[in-house]
C-alpha cells in the first residue's frame, strides 16, 4: 500500500547486472561522501544494503582503481590526525585501525614513522597541555597516568612521561 506523498515505481523490466552494479556504486559513493572509509567498512555497508558479493567486489575494485579506497593512505591520514588532534598513542590508534578492518602490516607501516623517543615527547606534550602544574601527589600522578593510558600510550611509556612532566611542569 502506498503512503501519501510517495510514488511507487513500477518495475516493467528486470534489473540488469549493470544496473545493479551502478546502484551499488551509487550507494558506495554516498557512503564515502561523509568521510573516508576503509575497504572493510564499505564492503560491510554494501552487504548490509543487500548488494550481492560479486557485485560488491566489483564496486570495491573500481573504487580502488579510482583512488577512493586506499587502506594504506587511510591509515597514514588517520595516524596523523589522531596524533595531532587527539593526542592518541600508538596502541589506541592501532586497535582502532584494526577494528576498522585495516590489515596489520598497513597499520604497522603507518605507525612506524615515530620512534619511542617521539612517542614519549608526544605524551609529555599532552600532559603539558592538560595539566597546569606538576602532579603533586599519588592521586594526581594516577590521573595523569590514566589520561595517557586511555589515549593509548603503553603503561611504561606513560610512567616515564608522568615522571618527566613532574620535572618540567611548575609545582603547585
Amino acid at each position: 500500500m502506498a503512503q501519501p506523498g510517495r510514488r511507487e515505481l513500477e518495475v516493467t523490466h528486470s534489473v540488469t547486472e549493470e544496473e545493479r552494479r551502478d546502484q551499488a556504486l551509487a550507494l558506495a559513493y554516498r557512503y564515502l561522501g561523509h568521510r573516508d572509509r576503509t575497504v572493510a567498512e564499505v564492503r560491510a555497508h554494501l552487504r548490509a544494503r543487500g548488494v550481492a558479493h560479486k557485485v560488491g567486489e566489483s564496486v570495491l575494485a573500481e573504487l580502488g582503481e579510482q583512488g577512493y579506497l586506499d587502506d594504506a593512505a587511510y591509515a597514514r591520514r588517520y595516524v596523523e590526525d589522531r596524533r595531532a588532534l587527539d593526542g592518541w598513542g600508538a596502541g589506541r590508534i592501532g586497535r582502532t585501525l584494526n577494528d576498522r578492518g585495516v590489515a596489520a602490516e598497513l597499520v604497522e607501516a603507518a605507525l612506524g614513522g615515530r620512534g619511542p623517543g617521539a612517542e614519549l615527547d608526544a605524551a609529555v606534550d599532552l600532559l603539558h597541555r592538560r595539566l597546569k602544574s606538576a602532579p603533586a601527589d599519588a592521586q594526581a600522578r594516577g590521573r595523569a597516568l590514566g589520561l595517557l593510558v586511555r589515549r593509548g600510550y603503553e603503561l611504561e611509556l606513560a610512567h616515564d612521561a608522568v615522571r618527566r612532566a613532574e620535572r618540567e611542569l611548575p609545582p603547585r
